[in-house]
């Protein structure tokens, strides 16, 4: 398995020596797990550059238990399978006392069940599906969850979009996808409104056009894409080619540049919702910004990013609460967390083990994300 070298800023980090949970080592290993390479890179790429950046503030502050944070990170590639792999080595043969990762909820499904076999810690800074901290009591996340992503959706559908026929096209391929797509329809269906469409594809496909063309003739208000922004591109191009007055939206599976890049003017005027927004932030986030822009030049980041870095900071957190890295004590103080401060909001862990914390709405307006409005839960 390919290893992911962090930056030469980080290079003291890297340097340190590796160390058993319990050893008298100076520092503690914290594995990350996270798609750097592949079809869903950005993603990947914006959570693990958040968490470098709180690993490095960590330790520039003196560390936790008086010892420095070593965050080992491995690339699974965006691919099905590899998620299990890395995580199996960070755990068994590097001896990560806890592990962060993913943002696609069906990678984190696939480590899950390895964390909570071994009693390691898992966070995930970004994956929504209900299931994923349905696996055991180790497994925890900072994100909101699919449920309360889908009834915001399903409101701003019915109240600010004024929709109230709207198709669904859905990756059938993805865990995400799909538990978005059942939730927005129940809030939608119990608010009033009616699914006139339900369409599927298939993660990695190419062509839409059989399923907006049938989308088209079902003439809806507005059509809802619970995809990933490499898909949601694409979708959003051919649509503007088989002329579709109906506006796209989304989850947060859309946040990243490249679905600027890749749309361009055809996702113009579309919205989704995700977890933070740099234009909505506290004074924590707006410095948050300030740090992120200086350590990665001059890049503004997403959510993804900002909730790579709340993970990082919940897990440091919880080991100063439990005094030690040993996992169970670690687990019972992450399970124990209420109204921690970070740039996404205030978090509380609840009984699920998923964090409390509001949406927000965002518009693809000038060719940028514009920041819409909060719904708290």
């Amino acid at each position: 398995m390919k290893r992911f070298f962090l930056p030469i800023a980080s290079l003291a980090v890297v340097l340190l020596a590796s160390c058993k949970p319990g050893g008298d080592s100076n520092v503690i290993v914290v594995g990350e797990f996270a798609s750097l390479t592949g079809k869903e890179a950005t993603f990947g790429t914006s959570s693990h550059e958040g968490t470098l950046l709180a690993v490095e503030k960590i330790n520039e502050a003196g560390g936790v238990l008086g010892k420095q944070v070593k965050l080992l990170t491995e690339d699974n590639q965006s691919k099905a399978g590899e998620s299990s792999t890395v995580v199996d080595k960070l755990i068994s043969r590097d001896h990560a006392v806890a592990i962060l990762g993913e943002v696609a909820s069906s990678r984190s499904l696939e480590a899950a069940p390895i964390c909570q076999q071994s009693k390691v810690p898992m966070i995930s800074p970004s994956s929504t599906n209900p299931k994923v901290t349905q696996t055991g009591d180790y497994v925890f996340r900072v994100c909101f969850i699919d449920p309360f992503q889908g009834t915001v959706m399903a409101n701003f559908a019915l109240g600010t979009l004024k929709a109230k026929r709207v198709a669904v096209l859905t990756d059938v391929k993805s865990d995400y996808s799909k538990g978005l797509a059942q939730f927005f329809e129940a809030g939608f269906v119990k608010g009033g409104g009616e699914i006139v469409s339900r369409l599927d594809f298939n993660g990695g496909d190419k062509d839409f056009k059989a399923q907006l063309t049938a989308i088209k003739g079902a003439n809806p208000d507005a059509v809802f894409v619970p995809g990933y922004y490499t898909e949601v591109a694409l979708i959003a191009v051919q649509a503007r080619q088989l002329d579709m007055q109906a506006p796209l939206f989304g989850g947060d599976g859309w946040e990243s540049e490249d679905l600027l890049k890749l749309g361009k003017e055809a996702v113009e005027g579309y919205y989704f919702s995700t977890h933070y927004s740099p234009e909505a932030g506290s004074p924590l986030g707006a410095k948050f910004v300030e740090d992120y822009r200086k350590r990665w030049g001059g890049k503004s980041p997403d959510a993804m990013a900002a909730l790579g870095y709340d993970s990082a900071m919940l897990l440091v957190d919880a080991i100063k609460r439990a005094g030690t890295v040993e996992g169970a004590k670690v687990r019972d103080a992450l399970a124990a967390t209420k109204d921690l401060e970070g740039v996404t909001g205030k978090t509380t862990i609840n009984a699920q083990r998923d964090a409390t914390k509001a949406a927000v709405v965002i518009q693809v307006k000038g060719g940028k994300f514009k920041y819409l409005e909060t719904v708290k839960p």
